[in-house]
């Protein structure tokens, strides 16, 4: 799938989910991300939508029977527990995936906003 068939499908996604605000797309590795608020809970990743999840949303997909994005490196396949693939029958009703993003927006870590900035060493002049 090329990167512009994921944008679009990205999009599509996107303009079904509510409840969690606008939810805008970007460029994420060899997908794309759909973030509300600063914060990423998904993305499209090889024709594939992927929500981010915590230990209950994890087990109701596993109930469902999808798995966890998965992609393999040089050295060996990696599994990325904390986003799993949504079933088709979640995709195709956008009332109930509106609900999986709501929950997946929650799940997923929020940025830090105004964290206090550490202080530089100020550079120290020897008198003479």
């Amino acid at each position: 799938m090329s990167i512009a068939s994921a944008f679009d499908l990205a999009r599509d996604f996107a303009d079904r989910i509510h409840g969690v605000g606008p939810v805008s797309t970007s460029r994420f590795f060899g997908g794309v991300a759909l973030k509300a608020d600063g914060v990423q809970f998904g993305f499209v990743m090889k024709g594939s939508l992927y929500l981010r999840v915590d230990s209950e949303g994890r087990a109701a997909f596993e109930a469902m029977g999808t798995l966890p994005f998965q992609y393999s490196s040089r050295a060996e396949k990696v599994t990325v527990t904390s986003y799993y693939e949504v079933p088709a029958e979640v995709m195709d009703d956008p009332d109930t995936l509106s609900l999986w993003a709501v929950r997946a927006h929650a799940a997923a870590p929020k940025p830090k906003r105004g964290a206090a900035k550490q202080a530089l060493p100020r550079n120290v002049r020897d008198s003479a």
